[in-house]
């Protein structure tokens, strides 16, 4: 990796979507019911699939840290994203900003967005690509986010492929 920071451009109505999905991606997470929905349960997946009480006693260990990593990383990701959240800005609807991403904030964006994928395909039933029906319009956003989830990996490989030569 390297410390160059990588540029995102995204029209300010995207961010803003975004910094606000992201809201409510935090309120399911911080939810204390969230423990026994299944959609925040694939956040924390069952380590040993075949062994039930190792899983269990793994998910107890464990559960509430990775939950928290989550939550930062989301803060993170909404910290980058604070041009958007100020719709008051003349033009803001047509007005494009860049993001500008260290490796740190790379990471959080990709396991953020990964993540509010996972809860997503739970709510849509999307357990193989089979079951993803792309004209089925709820699965828009579960799309822009793939979309902008490849983005950046791709951005970020061409950085540090940039930054070996």
């Amino acid at each position: 990796m390297t410390e160059d920071p990588l540029v995102l451009t995204l029209p300010f109505m995207e961010g803003h979507y975004l910094a606000d999905l992201l809201g409510e991606y935090l309120q399911v997470v911080n939810d204390p019911a969230s423990s026994s929905d299944d959609a925040v349960s694939r956040l924390t997946p069952d380590i040993y699939p075949d062994d039930r009480e190792a899983s269990a006693a793994f998910r107890d260990a464990v559960h509430d840290d990775l939950l928290e990593r989550r939550r930062h990383d989301a803060h993170v990701v909404l910290a980058t994203l604070r041009p958007f959240t100020d719709d008051t800005a003349e033009g803001a609807a047509r007005a494009h900003h860049d993001v500008h991403l260290g490796d740190t904030e790379i990471a959080a964006w990709m396991r953020t967005l990964s993540a509010v994928r996972l809860i997503m395909a739970e709510r849509l039933g999307v357990a193989t690509t089979d079951s993803h029906d792309p004209d089925d319009q709820r699965f828009g956003v579960y799309d822009w986010l793939g979309y902008r989830l490849d983005q950046i990996v791709m951005l970020a490989d061409a950085r540090d492929d940039d930054a070996a030569s």
